[in-house]
Formats: structure tokens, sequence, C-alpha cells
């Protein structure tokens, strides 16, 4: 996989569970059938929205192997190997190359809360040398503990086959300022769903978030729209993805709402593994009351 196949609109697609805790793989592959479907441009497996932290390794390749069958070539499938120690990331890695991977996703050492820029580039060095794979780099303050500034962005590139980022920082000057240094040396990937149309119309090039599988038919068409002069469609859309964005991140422990969401429109997200709770009804009614302000069919 290379820097120019990381584009548009990019799921990290939720692991279904039964209520015992065991990965439906059906739903999983239906899932990534119809985000293929929705216009996905690759499938990212074993995100955040995959709740990877509860993920064997074992479980990261089978769920691999369960994206690649069902894009069938279509599209490419990178699978995230975050992990906090350098062993347990690169046997994600391994695991996820050995089912037919195309790149993978890592954060630097997660839950460490802060690290040297030995230690950050030391963790990127050996795990290229150990999977000799492409890597989209991952940078969520919120989530790691860790923010990549734009300096460490730039050391990681010179020892690791980065040939992007999800930029998660909620931090718009960062945004700004990665996108102008770096945009034409990696794919730029949006986060949050609010810096989408902006982040794109700037020079990203595409998003890996949460919301946009929402927006029907739109959803294949919002990085082109989001590269034209900003018009009411575009104004429409924004606000769409922020309230979706809002909604699903405002509400139960994540990914408990997103998967309720999915549930009310016909896809099959299961409920989330222990020890995240499924969505109260309240959650629920909250998402459907939402859903009929923006438009959104559900049953």
């Amino acid at each position: 996989m290379k820097k120019e196949d990381l584009h548009g609109f990019v799921p990290a697609v939720v692991t279904p569970f039964d209520e015992a805790g065991n990965i439906m793989e059906d739903a999983f592959q239906s899932l990534v059938g119809w985000l293929i479907g929705q216009g996905a441009t690759a499938i990212c497996v074993s995100g955040d929205n995959g709740e990877s932290w509860s993920l064997s390794a074992e479980e990261k390749g089978r769920l691999t192997r369960l994206a690649v069958d069902e894009a069938a070539s279509k599209v490419p499938v990178i699978t995230g190997c975050s992990a906090t120690t350098l062993k347990n990331s690169v046997d994600f890695a391994l695991a996820a190359k050995e089912n037919g991977a195309a790149a993978v996703l890592s954060m630097p050492q997660t839950y460490v809360l802060k690290t040297t820029r030995d230690e950050l580039l030391g963790r990127f060095e050996k795990l290229t040398a150990a999977i000799d794979m492409p890597i989209v780099a991952y940078n969520s303050p919120r989530r790691a503990g860790l923010n990549l500034s734009l300096d460490d962005i730039g050391a990681i590139m010179d020892v690791a086959p980065i040939i992007g980022i999800k930029e998660s920082n909620r931090d718009y000057f960062h945004h700004t300022h990665l996108i102008n240094r770096f945009a034409d040396k990696m794919a730029i990937m949006v986060g949050p769903c609010h810096y989408i149309m902006p982040g794109i119309a700037l020079g990203a090039h595409g998003f890996i978030a949460t919301g946009p599988e929402f927006l029907g038919a739109d959803t294949a068409n919002i990085a082109a729209l989001a590269k034209e002069r900003p018009g009411e469609k575009q104004a429409e859309i924004h606000y769409k993805l922020t309230v979706l964005y809002e909604l699903l991140m405002g509400n139960s422990t994540w990914p408990a709402a997103f998967k309720a969401a999915l549930n009310l429109i016909g896809q099959p997200a299961g409920v989330p593994r222990d020890p995240v709770h499924p969505a109260t009804d309240e959650v629920v009614d909250t998402i459907k009351r939402t859903f009929d302000d923006l438009g959104i069919s559900y049953s």
C-alpha cells in the first residue's frame, strides 16, 4: 500500500460481539461489505471503533482475514496494532500481515502518558524492522495520553515507512500546520468529524472517522464535496457530521452508542465487549431523536 492509496472514506469498522463476548463473524463481514458499498476506499480493522483493546493477536488476525476475504481486492485493509509494549504491537502487526493486511495503524506507546524522543523513535524504528510493511501513524492525544508534535511526526517519518496519519488532535492550529508541512509527503486523514470538510478543503486527503457512514448516499461524496467551493450542501454535510460526532462520542462508554446507532439502521453491530455496557434505553432514545432531526431513517 502506498500513500496514494490512502484517501477518501476509510471507516473504522466495529467488531460485533454477542452477549457472551464472542465475535459474530458473519455480522462483521456484512458490515465490511456494507461499508464498501457506502463508498469506502479502504477498511480499518481493530481501531478504536473495533474495541482493539479487547482483542488478542489471534482475533486481530482473524478479523483481518475476514475483512480481506470480504473486500475481495476491491479495497485494502488496514489493521490497528497499537499497544503499550513493543512486543504486543509487533505480535498484532504480524498477525495482521499474515492475514493479508496492506498496512497497519499504530499509535506511539499508548497509556504511558509521556515519552522521550528517543523512546518514541525507537518504538517506530523497531516496529518497522520487525514487520517490514507500510504504517499509518495515529495521533490521538485523548486516547493515547501522548500528543505527537509536528517535529515528532517528521522524525518518525525518517525512521519508519509512514504512508499517512490518522490525525485526531482536536486543535485546528495543529491540523493547519500538519497539512501545510506534510500533505505532499503522506496522506493526511482527518479523525474528528467536524474537521473533515475544512480539513479536506485545505489539503487533507480523506478521513478515518466515526459518523459519516450514517449519511447514506452522501457518504461516498463527502471528500469530493469538501474540495468544491463551499455552499449549502457542504454546510449541511458539515452540520450533520458535527452533530453525529457529538452524539456518538458524548453518550455511553465508547463505542456503545455507535453500536446502538448502527443496530438502529439495520447494521449488525452486536454489543460491546466487557467491561463496556450496551447503551441504555435512554441513550437509544436520544439517538433516535437526533436521527429524526437529521432525517436519518432507522427501524
